[in-house]
């Protein structure tokens, strides 16, 4: 469930293999019928119990609902916030179900599931054996918010790690944990490190207003702060900060043109992609230099996209979710880098994410 858009929404009146968080492993051959293609989870509507995950092959054949197809039409859950691939899991973050749903990634089989030690769950990352979930705890508590760590053995969460309000996307990378701070229901600007061994805080960096996505390339950590929303009393436009991980120390920030507030960064051949609103930004990673300031390349309202809500990008292609109404089920538009509509797929309710299964 990503805030902001939904509150977009309140206020408004009410080809292709991927993974957002760039966490897949490779394996030779088949290894069921969801494998060599990409994983939509779609989000579904919070307290409708409607997420679900689709599937579309690398021969552009759409199967929607796998999860109640290979599990006797069992329900996944309320509001699907993530998936971590790990080895041959999937780990299916649901943040209304207070949740993690454990499948075969390649079968989409039932394997277990992790309740106990999730409270408003949201995103998940692997390192040395073990899971970290962000969890937001009580919306209306700026306290208890905390990393939990799975043992992947058991699936039991067997610690926590109290963390400042709002832990929202998490990314390991050699041996440590970096951790957004969105805000939660409030507006974060930080980013916390952990010793992903010890399962401690070793520094927090302070970045943007409202850290929303996190990208690794080479030894730097890119983290793209959407700003404060004009709703939040004092508007703040949006930013790149880059982040030296041989020290985790500050390089440097890049500034977007005007008050705008970008989200959904993602790295794919040096070339680093955004969203704002319903275009697609890009800008290109220098090495050790700062990159210029992003630019629109193209528009996907020709499509009727509101504003983009899931996205990726991989090899020659990008990918949008769009979420409609929120309430029917959303589309996914496949495009070439310069813009060219390529494909679509009705998928399921607000598809949110993209992740790469070979």
């Amino acid at each position: 469930m990503k805030i902001n858009k939904l509150m977009v929404a309140l206020f408004a009146g009410s080809v292709l293999f991927v993974s957002c968080n760039n966490d897949d492993d490779s394996n030779n051959g088949p290894q069921g019928a969801y494998d060599n293609g990409i994983l939509v989870l779609n989000e579904g509507g919070f307290g409708a119990g409607n997420a679900s995950v689709s599937y579309i092959s690398d021969d552009l054949v759409l199967s929607n609902n796998i999860y109640s197809a290979s599990n006797s039409a069992a329900l996944l859950g309320d509001t699907g916030q993530d998936i971590g691939l790990n080895d041959d899991l999937a780990y299916i973050v649901l943040n209304g179900s207070n949740k993690v749903e454990v499948v075969n990634r390649y079968t989409f089989t039932h394997v277990a599931t992790i309740e106990s030690g999730l409270v408003n769950p949201r995103y998940i990352a692997f390192s040395g054996g073990k899971g970290y979930v962000t969890n937001w705890g009580d919306g209306t508590s700026t306290t208890d918010d905390y990393v939990a760590v799975i043992n992947l053995a058991t699936n039991i969460v067997t610690a926590t790690i109290p963390v400042a309000e709002g832990p929202e996307n998490i990314i390991a990378e050699n041996g440590k944990l970096y951790v957004a701070h969105k805000g939660g229901y409030g507006y974060g600007d930080s980013v916390t490190v952990i010793d992903a061994e010890s399962n401690t805080i070793d520094t927090t960096i302070n970045v943007g207003d409202v850290p929303g996505s996190l990208e690794v390339e080479g030894n730097r950590l890119y983290v793209l702060n959407e700003g404060m929303p004009s709703w939040a009393g004092a508007e703040t436009a949006g930013s790149l900060s880059i982040i030296n991980l041989y020290d985790d120390t500050l390089a440097g920030t890049v500034n977007f043109e005007g008050t705008v507030h970008p989200q959904n960064l993602d790295i794919e051949g040096g070339v680093a992609y955004c969203t704002v609103d319903s275009d697609i930004y890009s800008f290109t990673i220098n090495g050790t230099d700062l990159p210029a300031a992003p630019h629109a390349i193209f528009s996907t309202t020709a499509q009727g996209v509101y504003g983009v809500y899931g996205f990726a990008v991989k090899g020659d292609h990008i990918y949008v979710g769009d979420a409609g109404d929120y309430t029917s089920n959303g589309e996914v538009y496949i495009y070439s880098l310069d813009g060219a509509l390529q494909n679509n797929f009705t998928v399921g309710v607000i598809p949110s994410g993209f992740y790469f299964n070979e």
